[in-house]
């Protein structure tokens, strides 16, 4: 009975004939290929709420990290004793924080977590509201038409999702007090809910996507919304990637892996080194960043600003170990490879590698955390692009320095940095970079200041823990 109810609200062309018969099917509908922009960006994170805070103090050489206290854990329900003892226990006292307040460039909590509409809003989700907010209003896309509305959809990931409200739940399973946990605590733990969160606010009804691939979360969720609009799926998505995850269990299980930094815990804002000698470990952070992705003909067809185009999209797995690279980044090397061949380019054409390099070096058992340590990833990158990087005409440079490792946003936020480098014809520097790793030499060496130059092509490079790799590749539509 149901099923013939349903089967009511189907196209008279789609009804199912009983004694049809056919031998095949005739081949699907030809697709053009459809090209993909970005029209908006948004960005909270460890330097400031909003993209011409965070990209002004990244320009300029400021950092975003400081030392961390016990109120950063997120263990307020705690007794002191005990956040006071799990404070003293983490070896890594240095983070990352988006900067909290009312003033321009902090991030309001009152506004995006605070109210009572908002109580199953998670940290993690609030950022990406927040981010989405800044990107859709730079694009200058607000459709109220329903067409719009369903021709619009959201790819938003997470690494980690709220870590800090699943330790508050186990310490009510502990003390036997189920009761008082929360209805929403479900709904504020689960990654796709930062996604369903944005798709609920403006009422976008296309693709709702959420990607979890780890530390390249961001890159993966913005190439799989390119490819939903490349594919006709839809006109627009809003993609990125969001974390918040300086807590008191995230930093315990990451100081356990041993791949946080330890030995700056007195200066901080030295503590992220990416390629450097000194570097012992990445500093970790929390934020977001969120890009408008639009057909190339649509964003056309409004007159809106095009900051890039996304032009190449590559993925891989080492199919090594659960977090140790392969020494030659041979994951690497194929999804560089891969969105350079979708892109059409030629290695010697990229003006512009964005790092993943978070500041991690070859050391022993675990310590070799971060998919990809430093020195592999730049073995790659020499082994793609030979000639070109050794020469000194590909310009290259991690922006972990400034902001550290924003685990399932980072890859959204950087991809951001790559295509305001290419929007401003500025590539950022490498903070911290005061003794380069002996891999570097001659003309390959990453950039120690920001440096004004014309970028045609910019790459983006994002690792994440099982060996999952990406690459987003963009060019000037100039």
């Amino acid at each position: 009975m149901r099923g013939r109810r349903w089967l009511g609200f189907i196209p008279t062309q789609f009804h199912f004939h009983r004694f049809s018969s056919f031998t095949s099917f005739d081949p699907p509908p030809a697709r053009p290929l459809r090209r993909v922009v970005v029209t908006g960006v948004g960005m909270v994170t460890p330097l400031g709420c909003g993209v011409k805070t965070t990209w002004k103090r990244l320009i300029e050489g400021e950092c975003g990290v400081r030392a961390i206290s016990p109120d950063d854990l997120k263990m307020n329900v705690f007794d002191p004793e005990v956040k006071l003892y799990t404070f003293d226990q983490l070896t890594s006292k240095v983070a990352a924080i988006v900067p909290y307040g009312s003033s321009s460039g902090e991030f309001n909590e009152q506004l995006w977590l605070n109210s009572k509409e908002h109580r199953s809003i998670a940290r993690f989700i609030g950022y990406a509201l927040c981010a989405a907010d800044e990107a859709l209003k730079d694009a200058n896309w607000m459709p109220t038409d329903q067409d719009e509305k369903e021709q619009t959809g959201v790819s938003l990931g997470a690494g980690t999702g709220s870590i800090s409200d699943i330790l508050e739940a186990s310490k009510m399973i502990c003390e036997k007090n189920i009761r008082r946990l929360s209805p929403f605590f479900i709904p504020r733990i689960l990654i796709n809910m930062a996604s369903g969160h944005v798709s609920m606010k403006y009422g976008f009804q296309g693709p709702n996507h959420s990607s979890v691939t780890a530390c390249a979360t961001g890159a993966h969720s913005i190439g799989d919304a390119a490819r939903m609009i490349q594919f006709g799926d839809t006109d627009v998505m809003v993609a990125g990637g969001t974390e918040a995850s300086i807590d008191a269990l995230s930093i315990a299980g990451f100081c356990r892996l041993r791949a946080l930094s330890t030995k700056y815990n007195s200066k901080p804002d030295e503590a992220s080194r990416p390629f450097d000698c000194g570097r012992d470990g990445f500093v970790i952070g929390e934020g977001a960043g969120v890009m408008v992705l639009e057909e190339l003909e649509h964003a056309k067809k409004r007159g809106v600003k095009i900051y890039a185009e996304l032009r190449g999209y590559g993925t891989s797995g080492d199919a090594h170990h659960i977090t140790q690279p392969h020494i030659g980044g041979r994951g690497a090397v194929l999804a560089m490879t891969r969105a350079l061949k979708q892109s059409g380019l030629h290695p010697s054409q990229v003006d512009y590698i964005n790092a993943h390099a978070t500041s991690t070096p070859l050391g022993n058992h675990f310590a070799i955390v971060k998919v990809l340590c430093d020195a592999a990833e730049a073995n790659a990158i020499k082994c793609v692009f030979s000639d070109h990087a050794t020469s000194g005409a590909l310009s290259l440079s991690s922006t972990k320095g400034a902001i550290g490792h924003l685990l399932g946003a980072a890859g959204a936020v950087e991809a951001i940095f790559t295509v305001l480098a290419i929007h401003h014809g500025i590539a950022p520097l490498t903070l911290n970079l005061s003794e380069p790793d002996p891999i570097f030499n001659g003309g390959f060496m990453p950039l120690t200041a920001s440096k004004e130059m014309t970028i045609k092509a910019g790459l983006s490079n994002s690792f994440g823990f099982g060996g999952t790799n990406s690459c987003l590749l963009f060019t000037s539509t100039n």
